[in-house]
């Protein structure tokens, strides 16, 4: 007959191999993560981006770290601000004007 070892009493024939639960990890790792990008998309109030139509996002809106994201033909756009007032020669085009409800008014001047 022979001897069996301590170990060798728990041991069953269907043991359980150790890169299954290594597997189970990593699936439960993948779903964590796409569980946080969606929810990042979600708070950032960015979820424009996830569908198939166009979108434009302004980040900071008025601050000189102010930030627009377009979104066109499934192609993002980052356009940053210089953090600097504008300066150099040209010319005026038009007059922009704020509204009560906080609405900017664009209006052209006519060329002479």
């Amino acid at each position: 007959m022979k001897k069996r070892r301590y170990s060798d009493l728990f041991r069953d024939e269907d043991e359980v191999d150790p890169r299954s639960s290594l597997m189970n990890l990593f699936d439960a790792a993948m779903v964590f993560a796409v569980a946080l990008m969606v929810a990042f998309a979600i708070q950032s109030r960015m979820t424009e981006f996830l569908t198939a139509e166009d979108a434009t996002f302004v980040k900071n809106a008025g601050r000189p770290d102010m930030e627009i994201i377009v979104k066109k033909e499934n192609k993002v756009t980052r356009y940053k601000s210089e953090k600097t007032t504008g300066s150099g020669r040209g010319q005026r085009v038009g007059i922009a004007y704020r509204l009560e409800s906080g609405e900017v008014i664009y209006v052209p001047e006519g060329e002479n």
